[in-house]
């Protein structure tokens, strides 16, 4: 007798026996866990695209498709990530001072000299 006082608790109350099981907790559960492994695949994209640079506060400027109609040049500053859209439009505008000068290699890479270094 004594041990079916304990097995019957929640009856006793006027409550279900199923009262303990709550269905959302594991749709809850499983929501997190997808956040969890959309996260982890996000940084994974990024260490396989070597742009670990995209997750620190480290400046970063993306030059792709260099000297091609479709190139694309992405630019982060902080936390602002921007694409910036090249267009072969003539635009006149005003120079104000040399920031630098970029070499090209024989390899085909490029080398960025700022103008208090090139001097």
């Amino acid at each position: 007798m004594k041990n079916r006082k304990y097995m019957n608790r929640g009856v006793e109350n006027g409550e279900s026996d199923n009262s303990d099981h709550d269905l959302m907790s594991g749709v809850a559960n499983l929501f997190d866990i997808a956040m969890i492994f959309a996260l982890g695949l996000m940084v994974m994209l990024l260490m396989y695209m070597s742009v670990p640079e995209l997750l620190t506060q480290q400046d970063l400027t993306i030059v792709k498709n260099p000297g091609q109609p479709s190139m694309e040049i992405i630019v982060k500053n902080g936390e602002k990530i921007e694409k910036l859209d090249m267009s072969n439009d003539t635009v006149k505008t005003e120079i104000r001072g040399e920031m630098g000068r970029i070499y090209k290699t024989n390899d085909g890479g490029m080398i960025y000299i700022p103008v208090d270094m090139a001097g």
